[in-house]
């Protein structure tokens, strides 16, 4: 059986792999089962991996909120664009977990020009450069051409001192961040070049996936209880991850939620959280 990938790629269909992906959202190897046999008894030859997905959503959600919210993490972080500035906030959110102070859109003046960066990172006295390229589309990936500019843009910055967390400093590093994809052309040039990249699934066993899931940065746009359109009123708040929602549930209200839908919807950040 082939299954059509995103890119339009013929694949073989990878059972194993489906069932993998749904015992990581947290269900047990019975319902994975499960739920992979009734999709199965649906298959056909070419079926797109897009209606495998939410198919399997579906079926999660019929058993478990918080379950199909983590299997719904790939695409929510694709509900916090169309022009990444809610993913930009939504990566300094993560690198405040990892014990970073943060800084958003920022303008500094570099030796030939003058420089919008998207977060500004302070750990150890070190201050490190983090540009966001984010992507609408699942298939997309970002290439060579990436890192490359990226670089020239650390280059003509990382020669001087900027006010920057109350001191002078230089900034010394510089970060590349997708919700995607590097291909192997940009992974490899950006190690050469001694810049740090993440992505979806890089580093690997390191990558935005397990962070969000050690740290619980859960983006507010992975629960099921939420409409779209619920979904970006919020973010228009600042209500970017589902502990912000949980610390001020008083937004729930500013979008017009009912009583009970308040009720529901916390309960299920409370339970993705804890």
């Amino acid at each position: 059986m082939k299954v059509t990938k995103y890119s339009g790629e013929l694949v073989h269909y990878d059972e194993q792999k489906l069932i993998n992906s749904l015992r990581k959202s947290g269900a047990d190897q019975s319902v994975a089962e499960t739920i992979v046999k009734e999709i199965e008894s649906e298959l056909y030859e070419g079926i797109p991996s897009k209606k495998i997905y939410k198919r399997a959503y579906q079926l999660l959600k019929n058993i478990s909120n918080v379950h199909a919210a983590r299997y719904n993490l790939r695409t929510a972080l694709l509900g916090l664009g169309p022009a990444g500035f809610f993913f930009e906030k939504f990566i300094a959110k993560l690198m405040q977990e990892l014990g970073y102070q943060t800084k958003i859109n920022t303008f500094l003046q570099g030796k030939c020009i003058s420089h919008e960066i998207d977060i500004l990172l302070l750990k150890n006295d070190l201050v490190t450069l983090v540009e966001c390229k984010f992507h609408s589309g699942q298939d997309a990936k970002s290439d060579v051409k990436v890192p490359m500019y990226i670089l020239s843009r650390f280059n003509d910055v990382k020669d001087r001192k900027y006010d920057l967390f109350s001191a002078k400093r230089n900034i010394s590093k510089c970060t590349i961040v997708t919700n995607n994809r590097f291909t192997s052309d940009a992974i490899q040039f950006g190690e050469c070049s001694g810049m740090n990249m993440l992505s979806w699934d890089y580093p690997q066993k390191n990558g935005i996936k397990e962070l969000v899931d050690t740290y619980k940065v859960y983006p507010i746009t992975c629960l099921t209880t939420l409409t779209k359109a619920e979904k970006e009123k919020l973010l228009i708040l600042e209500c970017i991850t589902v502990e912000d929602l949980i610390l001020h549930p008083n937004n729930l209200k500013n979008i017009e939620l009912s009583r009970n839908r308040i009720k529901n919807v916390l309960k299920e950040a409370n339970q993705l959280i804890n």
